[in-house]
């Protein structure tokens, strides 16, 4: 079963998809579009392409864990991803992603530019591995 995961944002979008096994994050992407249209669109193609059955949805909290104008617009989104796909959809904290994300690029020697380009597909990956993590130890 795979599943793709979101860092839905307003000029980038990244995305994780699983492994068939539905254990391990494997292709990452960025979708640069400012258009929610168009990331339905590509999101979509990726979807029917690697015959994703889940979706989880970077749910931006504040760090104090209320919601914020960002968390209510990935619920808005979350509704349109359900309506389009038909597909089940989880909310999924991702408090600190962008964060761990630019560390991460960081500490592997990309520099400021390199990690731009990058950091919305590394969050998407990380949200995913945080979900993954969840299912494993919910069996």
């Amino acid at each position: 079963m795979r599943i793709l995961a979101i860092d839905y944002g307003d000029a980038h979008t990244g995305v994780a998809i699983s492994d068939l096994t539905g254990l391990l994050a494997g292709y990452t992407a960025v979708i640069h579009t400012r258009r929610e249209e168009e990331v339905l669109r590509r999101l979509g193609e990726l979807i029917e392409e690697y015959g994703v059955e889940e979706l989880v949805l970077g749910h931006p909290r504040n760090m104090d864990g209320t919601l914020g104008p960002r968390a209510e617009k990935a619920e808005g989104f979350a509704l349109r991803l359900e309506e389009e796909f038909s597909l089940p959809v989880r909310l999924w904290d991702e408090r600190r992603t962008t964060i761990d994300a630019h560390n991460i690029l960081a500490f592997s020697g990309k520099n400021a530019k390199q990690r731009k380009k990058n950091v919305d597909a590394v969050a998407a990956a990380l949200i995913l591995e945080g979900y993954l993590t969840f299912r494993k130890s919910s069996l």
